[in-house]
């Protein structure tokens, strides 16, 4: 018999988030951030989910673009980091792909090209500006050596774009993403182009940072970009419901000590559940003892050390638990922020650190 862990991943609840950045910036283009296997939910099944809805996608890696156009993805595809290396230029023009650009050495390579005749098309260019993040991204007063380079490049369709990040959006009280907004839209005063600032939070919290393309990314998978709020809150659904069973239920003693290294001990005699996933599948193994999970619906605590396959759970609120019933470690009824709150992470986290064992079913 197969174990019982696996990801329910809801597409109906995926393509109702992608609406709710339709309807908070109606004006503007989505590009669905589906990086990293779409946040752990499976990069080709949520792009086809999308692709009625979707203007075009954002991707990591041209490995990762290359498998959407292998599919049969037609939108267009940016690469937010753009190339690493040169030698990547002639297949991102072969299968027709955004880049970003946001180094001088990336200017050098497209420039290169353009003189070596390499480019049959030109490829669409996303010019990065810093505006406060400093991670990627021309300075502000590099930004128009940049643009001119770019708009003199033969191997660039004209015009290119622009885009920035806001770094701290997540915050309603930090001043710093009012700043942001501020300088990119001082940048390239009259130039005409179309321009991308919006992420998640950006999209349903901050009207200035809406412009012509938006980069919706946590909140297509039902979680809030915002401090101290669940997807709930801002009504967006769960997609991902990682799902599990409890394997044997144990009828321990006071004194008796749980899982590896004994750290939990019980305080009286109790049952213990014993759940059938564990770190290598994904769950975080720094989860603290006190970590919500659900079984049958019940919110019970999590007990003693995550290990490898399975971790265990405290039933005294739930004396008629019995092997083969329902558990949900986070999604449908336990919003992983909760689960992430409570083991010191994000969200996000959770989602790409669910591993290939854990089969994916698509509903």
């Amino acid at each position: 018999m197969s174990r019982a862990a696996c990801a329910v991943i809801d597409l109906h609840a995926l393509r109702h988030n992608l609406q709710r950045a339709c309807a908070a910036d109606p004006e503007a283009r989505q590009f669905p951030v589906i990086k990293a296997d779409a946040y752990g939910h499976g990069l080709l099944s949520v792009a086809q989910a999308l692709t009625t809805d979707a203007d075009g996608f954002a991707v990591a890696s041209l490995e990762e673009a290359v498998l959407l156009r292998a599919a049969g993805i037609g939108q267009p595809i940016v690469l937010l980091e753009g190339f690493f290396h040169a030698d990547e230029l002639l297949e991102i023009q072969q299968y027709q792909l955004d880049i970003v650009v946001h180094h001088a050495a990336q200017l050098d390579a497209l420039e290169s090209l353009a003189r070596q005749q390499a480019m049959v098309k030109p490829v669409n260019v996303w010019l990065k500006v810093d505006t406060g993040m400093h991670r990627l991204g021309f300075a502000m007063d590099a930004v128009p050596t940049a643009w001119a380079r770019l708009s003199a490049c033969a191997a660039v369709q004209q015009p290119p774009r622009l885009m920035t990040h806001l770094a701290c959006a997540d915050d309603f009280h930090n001043v710093s993403t009012r700043q942001q907004i501020e300088f990119f839209n001082d940048v390239l005063p009259g130039v005409q182009t179309e321009r991308s600032m919006a992420n998640s939070a950006g999209i349903l919290g901050w009207l200035g940072s809406h412009a012509d393309i938006d980069r919706p990314g946590i909140m297509l998978y039902g979680v809030s970009p915002f401090l101290n709020e669940t997807g709930a809150d801002r009504r967006l659904r769960p997609v991902m419901t990682l799902r599990s069973e409890l394997i044997a239920v144990n009828e321990c003693q006071a004194g008796d000590a749980v899982g590896y290294g004994g750290t939990w001990v019980c305080p009286e005699a109790m049952s213990v559940g014993v759940v059938g996933i564990g770190y290598g599948d994904g769950y975080p193994r720094h989860a603290p003892a006190g970590t919500p999970v659900l079984v049958q619906g019940v919110e019970v605590p999590l007990i003693g050390r995550v290990s490898m396959d399975m971790l265990s759970v405290d039933l005294r609120g739930l004396p008629a638990a019995g092997v083969g019933d329902a558990v949900v470690l986070w999604g449908e009824g336990l919003p992983a922020e909760t689960v992430a709150h409570a083991a010191g992470t994000l969200a996000y986290e959770l989602f790409c650190s669910v591993t290939a064992r854990v089969p994916r079913q698509y509903v």
